[in-house]
């Protein structure tokens, strides 16, 4: 998928320069909005991993929010915004 494809999206995160209780990663994503309006809460990061592209750092984060969507959503370290990458409406990839 090309970055162009992605949309924009507004991210509340945690961005921590040292562990503490309750901050277990660098980067933490609370909640997210889209353009269109739309906004979730997260619940539960599933999962994250840093990619390299050229001369940045992506970071995928996969998420779950109140609603039970989940979204893969990235941070971009070069341009310093968010993204979203994939959004899944229902529970097909994850048993809880």
């Amino acid at each position: 998928m090309l970055k162009s494809d992605f949309k924009k999206i507004n991210v509340n995160a945690t961005f921590a320069g040292f562990r503490q209780r309750g901050i277990a990663k660098r980067i933490t994503p609370h909640h997210f909005s889209m353009s269109d309006g739309r906004h979730y809460e997260i619940v539960r990061v599933r999962t994250s991993y840093k990619e390299r592209v050229g001369d940045t750092h992506h970071i995928h984060f996969v998420v779950q929010t109140d609603q039970g969507a989940y979204f893969d959503i990235v941070y971009d370290s070069k341009e310093m915004i968010w993204y979203l990458v994939l959004e899944v409406e229902s529970n097909l990839f994850f048993n809880d």
